[in-house]
């Protein structure tokens, strides 16, 4: 915080006034990242298949978990706590992806035994990977080999065009 108090040119005691914890800020920090995977979410529902909507909602989850450092460990703690400051914006996007998966799902393009919690874990855990130096270089196999698990391998479907 302290930084960030440095950064913005303003006193350690004028940041904590507006932002009590380390969660308050970085979820105002964040909203306009959520709200707009929220809205893309929306969007691809109606735009392009289940699968490939899926995919690319993920795809762009993932960039955003990696575009923030420590962001995943906050969201997981968020994720069981409603006190906490990015409860609201874990579980919307949770519910986002949970839409897409479903629609995924109903069409049989999706694993039918994971949920929007799974996926959000999968998202996560995959971004905070592919941040990691060793594993940067693998990050498109990684996302492959996540996607490859979720989407059902039948006939033709081909998760390459989706991303």
């Amino acid at each position: 915080m302290r930084d960030i108090a440095r950064r913005a040119e303003v006193g350690l005691a004028t940041l904590f006034r507006h932002f009590p914890t380390r969660e308050a800020l970085f979820e105002a920090l964040l909203r306009m990242n959520v709200d707009e995977l929220i809205e893309q979410a929306a969007e691809l529902e109606t735009s392009i298949p289940p699968d490939e909507a899926l995919v690319a909602w993920f795809r762009d989850g993932v960039a955003f978990v990696r575009s923030y450092n420590g962001i995943c460990a906050m969201f997981a703690t968020a994720h069981a706590d409603p006190d906490s400051a990015l409860h609201a914006a874990s579980t919307a996007l949770r519910s986002a992806g949970e839409r897409l998966l479903r629609r995924a799902q109903a069409e049989g393009t999706a694993r039918a035994d994971i949920d929007g919690v799974d996926l959000f874990a999968l998202m996560s855990s995959l971004g905070w990977l592919v941040g990691q130096p060793g594993f940067a270089p693998r990050g498109d196999h990684l996302f492959h080999v996540i996607t490859g698990a979720i989407l059902t391998n039948r006939p033709g479907n081909d998760i390459k065009t989706a991303t």
